[in-house]
């Protein structure tokens, strides 16, 4: 809202000032100079940020030469805002300071109160340094108030009373509230109208008076809905269910903090193809570069190949050499055959020998995939850990490319190292089906949602079709359904381009309880040729259904067929080159109304306990420590942390906690040997284990050694929650 009211204005003021300019000489080098500053407003006002850095070098360059203070500020000014939009703030920050230290040579206080007011968006909004940005709000507000410009008054001022809200500083807020409530109706923008409300909603609400609070987040959100006003919107409903939360109303706070989620998820949707050009045009300008370095290396690689070819002549020669000596001595060792023969047959036994060892190695295979799995797995928690912090605690990073590049990457290697260790599970036959009442309509839109984004990069539809005779709720695994659907059909939106990926569920035929579902994925893309058909579900094969589509690891539809053996079910596929594919599946499920209607009853939804616990974590790693420590603080629970067992027996002999986070794999003292000392001494406190090995692999010496439950990293915080509150309630109950 800020940005956009930033570039209108100064829009205006460029205009107004030129015409000044204009007026007093008609000097063509100042007319270049206004015409290259208006066209790269212009394309920052469109998104056009290439061209637009482009017409404000330009314009800086002209007015350099010109020593014309005010347009070397406005240009900088300029730039500044095309890295801002581009999430560069630290760039955006250096330039608008640059400009500000030209624009403090003017006497015009216009552009010296626009670029303080974008440094305080920046420090406040942007990089959550809000003493520095209040100070550069405070700095805008004098030039505004010298010039008389409420409009701008009332603006910054709903920016400093924002600010200092965010931070909990309602006291000093409050002044600027006040002013902004008895001027906004004759000088303010109808667009404020909206964050206005939500202001006077959570200082309100800050003062205890949640009736009125109440009635100003209702406003705030009436009006968001009428103004289409996403962003402001969201955090309208974020607000609100902090009140409703201190008045105990749950269920409603809940109910407002899940229209927040949405929101913020369709925001995030809709920025996604707007920060694909921003990376686009950032790909773009290194693409310069890249050619510059491509010919220079062109050149460098022409010397070097002169060079290389003598070398080359010389030791052919040197080679030569060398073979014919290797012939005289195959010629004299030619008496000594029966030496050899008798080496050849000691090299045999080796080769026993080591054939023994490889064999003992293939037996070792399970222990080396789950040991390297754990130690890839803790690594990538570290990252997907303080990823969601940052997203979490600076609002700002939601939009940034590189963050979320960050974030699909760490996710990526993740789901790489869970196929691989699914495939050795399956081999060995340790997954067991799950017995989970579901919908399967809900079940495929799930999956349809988390591949919408990928759906959209490709331009293409994913339309769902379930038969009504399907009964609402059935009896399954409903898990491992997810990950085969999920997985044919991000293959068949991989391979369709503009066009559409069609998941059919139909009932074709019920026996007993059992109903069977037959699932076809049908996409209209480039199909497989014949002679590849009976090989994709290999493990590592990659069919390439054009020249620049080899991605992934090859284990997609390999984990689909073993999958499907699991629910004793056969996948077949309907495939031509240039039409499309479409893979078909059975699976029964069973269906008992008795039993999903008891389920159903005794669902309860646990919104907060409002409880806080006191936490011990014992965990070596620092970064899991910066995670879990975080978690736990927010929510509002203490927290001790300690580096080893040993420390965590040493603080429990003077210190009692409601629970215990224990990891598994530290050194001096294992988690499971500290646990053994911990029960020894007679605590009963619960005590969770949190690793990085799956659960199947730890789950029998963890209850032997004392543990309550365990928690696979990386794990989601309300699941983390849920089993904490879990285990407290067992031990109270245990002990009343």
């Amino acid at each position: 809202m800020q940005k956009i009211r930033f570039v209108l204005l100064l829009f205006g003021l460029l205009i107004s000032f030129s015409n000044s300019i204009g007026a007093q000489t008609q000097l063509p080098t100042k007319a270049a100079i206004r015409q290259k500053a208006k066209l790269a407003l212009k394309y920052l006002n469109s998104e056009k940020f290439e061209k637009s850095l482009e017409s404000a070098r330009l314009s800086l360059k002209y007015a350099t030469v010109q020593k014309d203070d005010y347009y070397i500020a406005a240009s900088y000014n300029i730039i500044g805002a095309n890295y801002d939009e581009l999430s560069e703030y630290d760039k955006a920050i250096y330039f608008y300071k640059k400009g500000l230290t030209y624009a403090n040579k003017v006497t015009n206080d216009t552009i010296k109160n626009y670029i303080n007011n974008n440094l305080g968006n920046v420090y406040c909004f942007e990089k959550k340094e809000y003493e520095k940005g209040i100070k550069f709000y405070k700095k805008s507000l004098e030039y505004s108030e010298k010039a008389a410009d409420t409009s701008q008054i009332v603006f910054t001022k709903l920016n400093i009373a924002w600010a200092y809200f965010d931070i909990g500083q309602f006291e000093n807020g409050a002044p600027y509230l006040y002013y902004i409530n008895k001027y906004h109706s004759k000088f303010g923008d109808k667009s404020t109208l909206l964050v206005l409300n939500m202001l006077n909603g959570m200082y309100n609400r800050d003062k205890g008076a949640y009736q009125k609070a109440e009635s100003y987040f209702l406003k705030a959100i009436e009006l968001g809905k009428i103004s289409g006003e996403k962003n402001d919107l969201a955090f309208a409903h974020q607000e609100y269910s902090l009140l409703l939360l201190k008045m105990e109303n749950y269920k409603a706070a809940y109910e407002h903090l899940a229209i927040y989620n949405t929101i913020t998820a369709e925001i995030y949707n809709e920025e996604l193809l707007r920060k694909a050009h921003i990376a686009g045009i950032n790909l773009e300008l290194d693409e310069y570069k890249r050619a510059i370095d491509q010919i220079e290396d062109e050149k460098n690689l022409q010397a070097q190949s002169l060079k290389q070819s003598r070398i080359i002549v010389v030791l052919f020669i040197a080679v030569f050499l060398v073979l014919l000596m290797l012939l005289y001595s195959l010629f004299k060792n030619y008496n000594f055959k029966k030496k050899a023969n008798h080496e050849l047959t000691i090299a045999n036994e080796e080769l026993m020998i080591a054939k023994d060892n490889a064999e003992k190695a293939s037996q070792a295979k399970t222990q080396f995939v789950s040991t390297i799995s754990h130690e890839l797995r803790t690594p990538l928690y570290g990252v997907i850990g303080i990823t969601n912090l940052l997203l979490d605690e600076h609002r700002e990073l939601a939009e940034s490319p590189h963050l979320h590049s960050l974030k699909f990457s760490a996710r990526y290697l993740l789901s790489l190292v869970n196929d691989i260790l699914q495939i050795n599970k399956i081999e060995e036959n340790k997954i067991v089906l799950e017995s989970l009442t579901f919908n399967i309509s809900d079940e495929i839109n799930l999956v349809k949602n988390a591949l919408s984004f990928i759906a959209q990069s490709h331009n293409d539809i994913i339309t769902v079709e379930v038969d009504k005779a399907i009964p609402e709720y059935l009896i399954g695994d409903k898990l491992r359904l997810a990950q085969v659907l999920m997985n044919l059909i991000s293959n068949a939106l991989k391979f369709t381009k503009n066009g559409e990926v069609v998941v059919r569920a139909n009932l074709i035929k019920v026996e007993n309880s059992a109903h069977h579902i037959e699932f076809q994925i049908a996409d209209n893309g480039v199909g497989i040729d014949a002679a590849d058909q009976e090989k994709i579900f290999d493990k590592f094969v990659q069919i390439g259904r054009n020249e620049n589509d080899y991605q992934g690891t090859g284990l997609g539809l390999a984990i689909v067929k073993r999958l499907l053996d699991l629910f004793k079910s056969e996948i077949t596929l309907e495939s031509q080159v240039g039409v499309g594919t479409t893979f078909i599946f059975t699976i029964a499920f069973d269906h008992n109304p008795d039993k999903t209607i008891e389920i159903i009853n005794n669902i309860k939804v646990d919104l907060s306990t409002g409880q806080i616990f006191k936490i011990l974590v014992v965990e070596d790693n620092k970064i899991n420590q910066t995670i879990i420590k975080k978690i736990i603080e927010k929510n509002h629970c203490s927290c001790c942390i300690v580096d080893d067992g040993y420390q965590a027996l040493a603080i429990l002999e003077k210190d009692v906690f409601d629970v215990i986070l224990m990891d598994i794999n530290m050194p001096l003292i294992s988690g499971f040997e500290t646990t053994r000392k911990i029960r020894y001494k007679g605590i009963q406190t619960p005590i969770i284990a949190l690793t990085a090995f799956a659960k199947d692999e730890i789950t029998e010496e963890a209850i032997e050694a004392g543990m309550n439950d365990i928690m696979i990293k990386p794990f989601e915080p309300i699941k983390l929650f849920q089993v904490i509150n879990d285990q407290i309630k067992k031990q109270k109950n245990a002990v009343y």
